[in-house]
């Protein structure tokens, strides 16, 4: 028996398969690229090319598309990020206390005690620190984002650089460049004003303490996770799957509302061979005009999204 998990988020489609001992056997990454539906088929087809014969057992949705995900792959668990990476951090150690996430394009704190999320935060207006902005600043200094950690810790020196948000720290890092200095210096000035930004915002007024798990495609960067060390003293656990974790925790969350349930929602692989689309309309029964968008699976309509009231959203479900 397997358990699927999938994220979907802004930037990435996470896909993972765990085993009955909550091992990782499957994980797969690829850009959303504003069409969510689509990453999910491609994670579909890579699975059902690879894996068509196995059962799976349950099915968990999470990430800022986990509503149509849910819909689209029949979940038997939706929740938030934060439970997600809450429960697959758990699961690998129940003595975290602090999770750093930072992931493509926003970045959350959470604080775990006694085994459960006691507070929580998350960035709101600001991206710097997060994936596509080093991503960018990479791009600018002509540097693989996979040697971007590796030129931090080669500096002796942080230039120090303006991190109150991504168009300051964009603007001085340029700045710094014009002015001559060294690029590894400037990475690692780069990297220390991000986790600034991140603690001063997002980390806020919050109690940081040890076990603290570092989670999300950023924690990939050993030059932020270095400045981390650096800023609180503490050391940084990036565990193994680091970058699919909240795939991990909602699959875990599946394969136990399925057993609670004893049996699955999970529509099947073939999903990777239907056709979707989608269409949206505004609804004018209240003074709300809730813009509806509304799914269809092989000209089946499956779901609908977007209303206030749950007028359109409950009567699919209710089918």
């Amino acid at each position: 028996m397997y358990y699927l998990g999938v994220d979907v988020g802004s930037v990435s489609t996470n896909l993972v398969l765990l085993d009955n001992n909550m091992i990782v056997v499957e994980k797969i990454y690829i850009r959303t690229r504003g069409s969510p539906i689509k990453a999910v088929q491609d994670g579909f087809k890579i699975l059902k090319d690879k894996y068509d014969n196995i059962q799976i057992g349950g099915v968990g949705a999470t990430g800022s598309g986990r509503h149509i995900a849910a819909t689209l792959i029949g979940a038997d668990a939706v929740k938030n990020e934060i439970t997600s990476h809450a429960v697959a951090a758990l699961e690998i150690d129940r003595e975290v206390k602090t999770i750093i996430e930072i992931g493509g394009q926003d970045s959350k704190i959470i604080i775990l005690r006694n085994g459960v999320v006691s507070d929580f935060a998350m960035n709101t207006v600001c991206a710097a620190g997060t994936g596509s902005f080093i991503d960018r600043q990479a791009e600018r200094l002509d540097i693989p984002i996979e040697e971007f950690g590796d030129y931090a810790l080669n500096s002796n020196m942080a230039v120090r650089i303006a991190g109150r948000c991504a168009v300051f720290a964009e603007s001085d890092m340029i700045h710094k460049q014009q002015l001559g200095y060294d690029k590894a210096d400037i990475i690692r000035g780069l990297c220390d004003a991000l986790v600034r930004n991140y603690l001063n915002n997002v980390g806020k007024g919050k109690e940081i303490l040890p076990k603290v798990f570092f989670q999300g495609g950023v924690a990939a960067n050993k030059g932020i996770k270095t400045a981390f060390e650096r800023a609180l003293g503490l050391e940084i656990v990036v565990p193994k799957d680091f970058n699919v974790m909240g795939a991990i925790g909602v699959a875990i969350l599946g394969k136990e509302v399925a057993e609670k349930e004893g049996q699955t929602n999970f529509k099947g692989l073939n999903l990777a061979d239907s056709i979707f689309e989608s269409n949206s309309f505004e609804c004018t029964d209240c003074s709300n005009r809730c813009e509806v968008v509304k799914l269809i699976e092989n000209n089946r309509h499956i779901g609908c999204f977007g209303d206030r009231c749950g007028k359109w959203s409950n009567r699919v479900k209710a089918l």
